[in-house]
Order: C-alpha cells, then structure tokens, then sequence
C-alpha cells in the first residue's frame, strides 16, 4: 500500500471550481498531498490555496509550466477547459508527470489518441476524473449486473445526468463557451451516462450510435440538450439524455432477463458518506393486476471516504507502485476513457450528419 511510502505529491492547474472539491479529496486520501498549484496570475493562486486551505508547504506559481518543471510534483490534476486539455496533459507526461484529468478529456478522440501516446511513451499512469466510479457502491451494483442468475442477461440501459443552468450559466459558464468546451452537455453531463452504459455492457462498445432529434443549441452552436439510442450486435439497446435545462436527475435502470437495477443518483450521492441503490427480481403483477411483487430491496452501502478521495487514493496507488515498485502503468483506466469518448464523438457526428446511425470503430 502507498499510504507506507512517502505520499504522492500533487499539483494543480489552474483555480477551476471543480478542483476545490478534488483538492479536498486530495487532503483526506492517506496517500496524497498538494504540493503546488499554478495559475496564470500569482496573485490569483494565492487567493485560491488559502481560501482552500492549501498546507503552508504549498508552492504557489503564477504560470501552468512552473508547475510541470517542479521536480517535487509526481503527478497533476488538470481542470483546465477541455480545449486546453491536450496541450497541458501531453506537456505534462512529457515532464513525467501522472495525469488525472478532468472530464470531458478531450474534444475528440484524435486529441486523446495523443495524450494517451505521450502518457504511454513516458511510463506515467493517466486517469480520467469520473468520480462514481470509485464509489463502493459501484463494485456492490456490478455483483449484481454480473449475477446471471438475479439479474440475467442485459437487455437495456437508460441513464440521464441532467441539471438546471441558471442564467448565469448559460450565458457564461465555460461548459457553453464553443471555445473553450465545444462539447457542452454532451461532453460534461453525456459522458456520465455513456459511461455508465459502456460500465453495465462491461465496456463492449456498441455496434452503432443514433442521436436523437431535437437537439437544444445556444447561439454560439454549443448543445444545451441532446439524447441518443445505442445498439449492440445481441439485441441490447441503451439510450440516455444529458442536459442543462432540467432539473437535476442522475439516474441508471438496467433491465436484465431476470432483474433490474436502479441508481438515483450515480453522479453525486445524495449524502456522502452512504449510497443506495434498488434491485429486484422475478417481477409480476399481483391478483386483478393492481400490484407488482416482490417490491424492490434496498441496499445502502457505506463510505468513510467520499467518492473523490477514493479516486485520489485509487490514482495515487498506482503512482506510488510505478515510482516504489517499477510497476507499469494501468491500462484500464485509458481503454475506457477512450471508449467514452469514442461513443461522445459518434453522438456529435450523428448529430451533424443529421441523426444517421454512426458506427463505432475502435
């Protein structure tokens, strides 16, 4: 385990909201510790590690690369707007830095194709930020999805991520700025449900991709709303709609042959430190049709860390293997990144080539 060696030490790019919550997780992982942060202006790093509650030991630089050429960063955490992401992540192996990168990685699977070449090349382990699925809730759902005789064989899959942008979103967020995240919903809240979708079918991708009609654009060209249906060569089919114009939902049904299974709230836990999810099996009607038996059980299942922190713990596992043990780097984690984002691309060319079914090549 790291938590015996020295902890993993990380830098931070840039002051991005999210990277609040990850420097959080960053401080309660056993075996991890900020030990910088950059932003483009000193003077704003400052502000952004002590209203944080960064440690004193914290070094603050006022650019990304003083970050990158600090020996003392083994790994960094890059929240930047994803159009700077293949820039900074592909810098960032270069300097043999680990990268765990926010979502969505890239703006399309060619750039990823690069940053993955680089972590590859320069033996750094690379993760994307998808929190959920890190969770002990997740591995306790798979038993079930995995239980050929409970829940059978998959038939269908839908999720939604979906919340409600203010005004103040949707005229200024970074997410609605075509040049800064192109991708919008689809990349931000789409990629939570593609890869839950992909995490159910155990990450066979789907034979085709249709978008569904009636995206909604703001007037830079940037999607606000959009769904699409997945197809596999079996007969499964999965469809899902991500959004900034609904109220929060984040949802995943499964139906199997023989059970379903139901999670609310797979993005974010509705509390932190416990998580239900819903399962049945051998549903029927009752007498006159007026009920159905058995009622769905409820499992909870507990967490003395929040979802984020066992990301940082999972991530910097692997690093401190790689620099403790000479262990290469994990390939899970970039396969199913780019399968996520080859199922993105395939909605988005969908969508331009006027809802067509696209086939996913891998």
């Amino acid at each position: 385990m790291m938590a015996e060696s020295s902890p993993v030490r990380f830098g931070i790019l840039g002051c991005a909201n999210i990277a609040r919550k990850v420097s959080r997780a960053i401080a309660l992982a056993p075996n991890a510790t900020i030990s910088a942060v950059g932003s483009r202006s000193i003077e704003k790093a400052t502000a952004y590690a002590k209203e944080n509650g960064y440690p004193s030991t914290t070094k603050i630089y006022g650019s990304y690369e003083a970050v990158l050429d600090d020996p003392e960063v083994d790994a960094v955490y890059v929240p930047l707007p994803t159009s700077l992401h293949v820039k900074w992540a592909v810098l960032a192996a270069q300097k043999k830095k680990h990268v765990l990168l926010e979502k969505p990685v890239a703006l399309n699977v060619k750039e990823l194709d690069v940053i993955l070449e680089e972590c590859e090349s320069n033996g750094v382990q690379y993760m994307d930020a998808t929190m959920w699925m890190h969770h002990p809730r997740t591995a306790k759902m798979k038993e079930f999805l995995s239980d050929s005789q409970r829940f059978g064989q998959l038939k269908s899959v839908h999720s939604t991520f979906a919340y409600l942008g203010d005004t103040e979103f949707l005229e200024n967020n970074i997410r609605v700025k075509s040049d800064l995240d192109a991708l919008g919903a689809l990349g931000d809240a789409g990629w939570y449900s593609i890869r839950a979708i992909l995490w159910t079918s155990d990450y066979e991708l789907p034979k085709t991709v249709t978008a569904l009609r009636d995206p909604e654009f703001n007037e830079a060209g940037v999607i606000l709303s959009c769904g699409a249906s997945l197809s596999w060569k079996d007969g499964r089919v999965a469809t899902f709609y991500c959004s900034f114009l609904a109220n929060m939902a984040m949802d995943i049904v499964a139906s199997g042959s023989k059970g379903n299974l139901r999670v609310h709230d797979f993005v974010v836990p509705f509390q932190e430190n416990v998580a239900p999810f819903y399962t049945v099996e051998g549903s029927w009607v009752g007498e006159l049709a007026t009920s159905i038996h058995p009622a769905p059980s409820e499992h909870q299942v507990n967490t003395d860390l929040p979802q984020e922190a066992l990301m940082v713990n999972e991530f910097s596992n692997l690093v401190g293997s790689i620099k403790g043990k000479g262990s290469k780097p994990e390939k899970k984690w970039p396969t199913i990144s780019r399968k996520t984002q080859l199922v993105v691309d395939a909605v988005k060319a969908s969508i331009e080539k006027g809802f067509v079914p696209v086939e996913i090549i891998y």
